[in-house]
């Protein structure tokens, strides 16, 4: 009996720590959080959905760099494609060429040795943001950067869901084929992906390059109209709400979590109610444990309101994307979910021009074609083995 008293307080204990430990290091952070606006911005914009497609482009530009070329993923594998895409940023750097490659310490930890040691001795500049530090060891590990930024001589802009691995590029047997959405971003909107990406590397290599202007070129008008987001586990929720809470038709989401939180939950219900028409992508098949249950109360109750929802069955769905009518389009890196909501630095892309937009519609409408048109009975007639994983993931949700 003593044992068991002893294990409960050390549990206590323990639960305790981390509750104190996330709760302040949460309210410090918010604190110092500077927010960054940027205006709206006139850029080409090309959609790339495969993985194929977009390594080829992306590879192609990194080749036809001449000054520098920057690079932000939140992973990098050990594998084939990785070590293709490490082998031309060292070409390109022994040419010259300025590279930088910011990598999030947690989502390359696999891999943090095997490239740190690839790039040793070559003129890449490699930096791991994000590693957890003193004295919050907990909430700073859970706070990733999530964005997936590259900028090429200041012009050329990427951002979206891809990041460097087999499985990105359908050579993962489990989760094939990837289907994904990345920009290629040509025109003023680069400006601000290279703002982003020397904010981050200022904070994580204490190096500050903003205010060198050879790294932001005189910039064209592009043909979209469109805004590029920042946010750091703030200000994204703030900003979907308002997107929902002004929907006068339809409401289009694809994500490959759909984890809201309390406002963003009710707004959806909200907009059920009055009318509203709710569409929502999500795979059939989760790359994680315990993401698919975590969903399932949300979807039970939009479900009952009328809400249509869709499990991608052509492989893996990856992309993040929210159409507001026909006014707005967002694509970028955040998911529909707790953590991309509240811990991870994101950064999304929003277009207002109804071409652009019914274009994007299309690929979403396509992929809408490749999955199964869910009921809530569906998801109600879970096993005891289900209904266990749904009630752990409950309590985990913002961690998942």
């Amino acid at each position: 009996m003593d044992t068991f008293f002893v294990i409960i307080g050390i549990l206590y204990v323990v639960v305790l720590y981390f509750f104190i430990d996330f709760s302040l290091g949460r309210k410090i952070h918010l604190e110092k959080l500077q927010l960054q606006h940027f205006p709206d911005r006139h850029s080409d914009i090309q959609l790339f959905t495969s993985g194929p497609e977009l390594f080829a482009d992306l590879f192609a530009e990194f080749k036809e760099a001449q000054k520098h070329i920057h690079i932000l993923f939140y992973i990098v594998k050990k594998d084939r494609i990785s070590a293709e895409f490490l082998s031309l940023l060292k070409k390109k750097a022994n040419e010259g060429v300025e590279v930088r490659l910011m990598l999030d310490w947690v989502g390359s930890l696999k891999a943090k040795r095997s490239i740190s040691r690839e790039l040793q001795g070559s003129k890449v500049q490699l930096v791991f943001c994000k590693a957890p530090r003193p004295p919050f060891f907990f909430y700073s590990s859970q706070v990733r950067n999530h964005r997936k930024i590259t900028v090429i001589d200041g012009k050329i802009g990427y951002l979206g869901g891809f990041n460097i691995g087999k499985e990105y590029i359908n050579l993962d047997s489990k989760l094939s084929p990837w289907r994904d959405y990345h920009l290629k971003i040509i025109g003023e909107g680069v400006q601000d992906l290279q703002h982003m990406f020397l904010r981050d590397w200022e904070e994580a290599a204490r190096v500050r390059l903003l205010q060198d202007e050879a790294y932001f070129p005189r910039l064209e008008k592009g043909k979209y109209r469109h805004k590029i987001v920042p946010s750091e586990g703030f200000y994204l929720e703030e900003t979907f709400s308002d997107l929902i809470r002004s929907a006068k038709q339809c409401i289009m989401i694809g994500s490959p979590y759909f984890i809201p939180g309390k406002v963003i939950f009710r707004d959806l219900q909200a907009a059920l109610k009055r009318g509203v028409k709710l569409e929502i992508l999500v795979p059939s098949n989760p790359d994680h444990a315990l993401v698919k249950e975590a969903s399932y109360r949300y979807l039970r109750k939009l479900l009952s309101l009328g809400a249509s929802v869709y499990q991608y069955q052509n492989g893996f769905y990856h992309s993040k994307i929210l159409i507001i009518d026909d006014k707005v389009c967002d694509v970028g890196t955040a998911n529909f979910d707790k953590r991309s909501f509240y811990l991870n630095h994101e950064m999304n892309c929003y277009t207002y021009d109804p071409h652009y937009i019914e274009k994007i519609r299309s690929v979403l409408k396509q992929d809408q074609s490749d999955s199964k048109l869910i009921s809530k009975q569906d998801i109600s007639r879970l096993n005891p083995w289900i209904f266990c994983k749904e009630m752990v993931a409950r309590s985990i949700s913002l961690f998942l």
